[in-house]
C-alpha cells in the first residue's frame, strides 16, 4: 500500500512530517512525497496565520478533487489546522477527509491509517498538545542527506499578542540535552551529515523548563565538541532578543563549527508597538544587543523579521522602523503584514490598519531592504567563498546550487555555480562573479 505525504509550513512542521513518515515506515508502510495514485494521502498542515490557513484549505480541496476523481482513496489531515479548529467539527466541513489528527497526536498515525482503511472516520485532537519527540522516535529525514533539522524544544511561553503558537503547540518544553546529542550522533552515523539546523519556537529559551536556566550555550558547546567526521556547520534559528546572554554570544563567537549566522526576529522597533505586541524588549536594548553581537562575533550575518500594519502603527512608527532598517543594514531581512487572528489579544485591538496601508508599507520596506541586500552582496564580487552544494540542476549547461554559512535552506539566497563537476553535500571554494539582491553567481575556485 502506498501512502503519499505533503508538508506545509515551517521547518518545525517539517520535522513533524518526518516523524509521521518514520512512524509509518516503522510499521511497514511505503511512504513517499508522490501524491497521485496513493491509497492514502496525508497532509501536515499549518495555520499560524490566515494565509497559512487558506493554503492548507486549498491543498485539502485539491486532495478532495483527486479523491472524487478516483485518483486517491483516503485523506488524512494532521497538524496545526485540526489543532486550531479542534472544536469546529472539521469532519462536517470536509466530509471527504477520513481522519484529523492534532499536533500532539502524531504517533497515532498508524491507528488512524488502520481505521480509515476500515472506512472509519477519525477525529483525534488533544486539547493541550504535550508530544515531544526524542532520539528513539522513528523519523525519516526528508531533507537532502547532508543536512537535517533538529528540534530542540516545542511550544512557547512568550505570549506575543498577535501569535497563536502557544495555543497551537502548547507550553514551552525542552528536550533533554543528552537526548539531542544522541539524535545528532545517530543521524551522523546513518548519513554524512554535514550541517545541523537547530530549531524551536524560541531556541534561546532552551532549558528554562528542565534546568531552571537558559542552557542553549551549553548545548551548543557540547554539540560543537562532538567528534563526528562529517559535521562542519551548526546553524541556529528562531532566537528571541530577550533571551540572549554573554555566555551564548561567547560560545557562538568562539566555535568554528557554529555558523556566524543568527536569526533574530525583532518584529518592530517602536517602543509603543513592541509593548502592544507584548514583546519584553525596548529599542535601546535591541540596539545594544545588535552592536554587541556584531562586535563580538566575527563575520556575523544577522537575519531579522519585521511586521508592518500592527494595530496602532502610525506613519511615525513605520518611519521609525524604516530609518532603523536603513541605519542597521541587516544582511538578511524578511517582512510580513500583520494578520488579524481570532483567539489572539491583538484581534480585538483598536486602531486596526487597512489592508491598503499594510501593503504600501510592506512594499516600501522590502524595496528599502532590496537595495541594502544588493549592496551588501556586491561586496562579495571577486572574493573567494565557501559554498555547500545542495543540488545539481539539469539543463545545458548544468549548474550547481549551493549556500554559504550566511544562508539557511529555503529561506535565504543561494549561490549559483556554473559547473556540474561538483558533488552534492560537499563544501567547495567559489569565486563570486555576479551578485543580485538575494543570490550570488560564481565559478569553481578550488574543489
Amino acid at each position: 500500500m502506498q501512502i503519499g505525504i505533503k508538508s506545509l509550513g515551517c521547518p518545525k512542521n517539517f520535522v513533524d512530517t518526518e516523524i509521521i513518515c518514520g512512524e509509518l515506515r516503522e510499521k511497514g508502510y511505503q511512504v513517499s512525497e508522490k501524491i497521485d495514485s496513493s491509497d492514502i494521502v496525508i497532509i501536515n498542515t499549518c495555520s499560524f496565520i490566515r494565509d497559512a490557513v487558506e493554503e492548507s484549505i486549498e491543498e485539502i480541496l485539491n486532495l478532495v478533487k483527486l479523491k472524487k476523481e478516483g485518483k486517491i482513496k483516503h485523506i488524512i489531515v494532521t497538524g496545526c489546522l485540526p489543532q486550531r479548529y479542534k472544536d469546529d467539527n472539521l469532519n462536517q466541513e470536509f466530509p471527504e477527509v477520513d481522519a484529523f489528527l492534532g499536533v500532539g497526536d502524531l504517533l497515532n498515525i498508524d491507528n488512524a491509517v488502520k481505521s480509515v482503511l476500515q472506512d472509519e472516520q477519525i477525529y483525534t485532537v488533544s486539547p493541550e498538545p504535550k508530544f515531544l519527540y526524542n532520539h528513539n522516535t522513528p523519523r525519516t529525514i526528508l531533507t537532502p542527506q547532508h543536512y537535517a533539522y533538529i528540534k530542540i524544544s516545542e511550544g512557547c511561553q512568550n505570549n506575543c499578542s498577535y501569535c497563536l503558537i502557544p495555543q497551537l503547540r502548547g507550553n514551552y518544553r525542552s528536550r533533554k540535552m543528552e537526548d539531542i546529542i544522541d539524535e545528532v550522533k545517530i543521524l551522523s552515523e546513518k548519513q554524512k551529515l554535514l550541517e545541523i539546523i537547530l530549531i524551536g519556537q524560541d531556541t534561546t529559551l532552551y532549558g528554562i523548563d528542565l534546568y531552571g536556566e537558559y542552557k542553549l550555550a551549553e548545548l551548543l558547546k557540547k554539540l560543537s565538541l562532538l567528534k563526528l567526521n562529517n559535521l562542519k556547520w551548526i546553524r541556529l534559528l528562531y532566537t528571541h532578543p530577550a533571551h540572549y546572554n554573554d555566555e551564548l554570544i561567547k560560545v557562538i563567537a568562539n566555535s568554528p563549527k557554529i555558523c556566524p549566522y543568527l536569526d533574530l526576529p525583532l518584529q518592530h522597533i517602536s517602543d509603543k508597538i513592541l509593548k502592544r505586541m507584548n514583546r519584553p524588549v525596548k529599542k535601546d536594548y535591541i540596539i545594544s544587543l545588535i552592536n554587541k553581537l556584531r562586535d563580538r562575533i566575527p563575520n556575523l550575518t544577522l537575519r531579522t523579521t519585521f511586521m508592518v500594519g500592527f494595530p496602532g502603527e502610525t506613519d511615525e512608527d513605520f518611519e521609525e522602523l524604516l530609518n532603523f532598517v536603513n541605519e542597521f543594514r541587516f544582511e538578511r531581512l524578511g517582512t510580513f503584514i500583520f494578520s488579524r487572528e481570532e483567539g489572539t489579544p491583538a484581534y480585538d485591538f483598536p486602531q486596526q490598519i487597512t489592508l491598503r496601508i499594510k501593503k504600501e508599507r510592506l512594499k516600501e520596506l522590502m524595496l528599502t531592504q532590496q537595495s541594502i541586500s544588493k549592496e551588501i552582496n556586491s561586496y562579495s564580487i571577486g572574493k573567494e567563498i565557501e559554498v555547500l552544494v545542495d543540488e545539481i540542476k539539469s539543463g545545458k549547461p548544468k549548474i550547481a546550487i549551493g549556500r554559504t554559512q550566511a544562508d539557511t535552506p529555503e529561506i535565504d539566497g543561494k549561490v549559483v555555480i556554473r559547473t556540474d563537476k561538483v558533488t552534492v553535500g560537499k563544501i567547495i571554494k567559489v569565486k563570486v562573479t555576479e551578485a543580485s539582491e538575494y543570490d550570488l553567481v560564481g565559478e569553481i575556485s578550488k574543489l
